[in-house]
């Protein structure tokens, strides 16, 4: 069994990223499950914090959720033209303390994707996370990229709307969950 991990990097209730992101819960191929991670709770960084309390709760289940996984999936927002603060954020909390980055992304594969309001999808978003993901370790998949525009007028009340988005997404989940199952081997 491949379990992929699939996090969303935004905290708004009605986000188009968190709607994709469900969407693509229902789409595992056989043999692959997909779990939904969540940055909600997880406080902006702050080194003292860490330093006297260690890592908040919500921190410490999501790394572990990550480290579990065989893979992770990214749904990425873009703000003013790259990475949501609150994304980056949990992520570097994930690398909290530095010695435990390769048992958490060290040689993981990860996927990007995204969705957004504007004309361009999260290209932008999407091409500033690939410095984080190598300095991490990761494995990036560049099988495909799924950039979704305009995803208020292709998501509606929480659902893909758009035939051509739903298969996209599902190509996309495919050919991600292949990669992983072959990578592991």
């Amino acid at each position: 069994m491949t379990k992929l991990v699939a996090i969303s990097g935004s905290l708004r209730k009605g986000s188009y990223n968190t709607a994709l992101l469900r969407a693509a819960l229902a789409m595992a191929p056989e043999g692959v499950t997909i779990t939904e991670g969540s940055i909600h709770g997880i406080p902006l960084y702050d080194a003292d914090v860490e330093a006297e309390a260690g890592l908040p709760e919500a921190v410490t289940r999501l790394k572990d959720l990550v480290a579990a996984a065989d893979g992770v999936v990214l749904f990425t927002p873009e703000y003013n033209n790259g990475i949501p603060g609150v994304f980056k954020n949990a992520i570097d909390w994930m690398s909290r303390p530095s010695s435990d980055i390769a048992r958490v992304f060290g040689g993981k594969p990860f996927a990007i994707t995204g969705a957004s309001p504007g004309n361009f999808g999260t290209i932008l978003s999407q091409e500033a996370w690939l410095p984080v993901m190598r300095t991490l370790g990761t494995v990036p998949w560049f099988g495909a990229k799924l950039l979704v525009s305009r995803a208020g007028s292709v998501i509606e009340d929480g659902r893909i709307a758009d035939e051509a988005t739903q298969k996209k997404l599902g190509d996309f989940i495919a050919g991600f969950s292949a990669f992983v199952t072959e990578y592991k081997r």
